[in-house]
């Protein structure tokens, strides 16, 4: 049986870092290369506006001629935001992020943000289940108890 998100954020902690949406596209990069991370959950009024990500940098800032200390996240977060709750299984995340061609997931709970799954914590999940199931197999074809 596949995980569920929440089990995920268990194991890798439920930490999200968010700017507001009126932050230059710069502070958003200095603060994704501070934290190691990849994209931010964009939140204006304790409300999930968009995410950014390095991805909207490359496309819609550098390819489209905009200059990182002047243009603004929101003129280049992604706002068309698919979310997950905690009981998602990680087969149903992955079918998400698939058909919506999307990276990331905020975890709601309510309209609270929890957790925000990426498609690297689904990828090792999903493999790490995968090498139990064929190791519980290994041990069975040995007859080892």
């Amino acid at each position: 049986m596949s995980k569920s998100i929440g089990q995920i954020l268990k194991l890798k902690g439920s930490e999200v870092w968010t700017l507001g949406s009126s932050a230059t596209v710069y502070e958003a990069l200095a603060l994704m290369a501070e934290k190691g991370v990849g994209a931010l959950v964009i939140i204006d009024d304790s409300k999930v506006v968009g995410i950014f990500t390095e991805r909207d940098h490359a496309r819609k800032v550098d390819l489209g001629g905009r200059c990182s200390q002047k243009a603004f996240v929101h003129q280049v977060m992604s706002t068309e935001i698919c979310y997950v709750a905690p009981e998602t299984s990680v087969d149903e995340a992955m079918a998400i992020m698939t058909d919506n061609r999307c990276r990331h997931l905020p975890v709601m709970v309510a309209d609270e943000m929890v957790g925000l799954a990426s498609i690297g914590d689904l990828v090792k999940a999903s493999l790490d289940e995968k090498d139990f199931v064929i190791n519980q197999l290994k041990k069975y074809i040995k007859g080892d108890p």
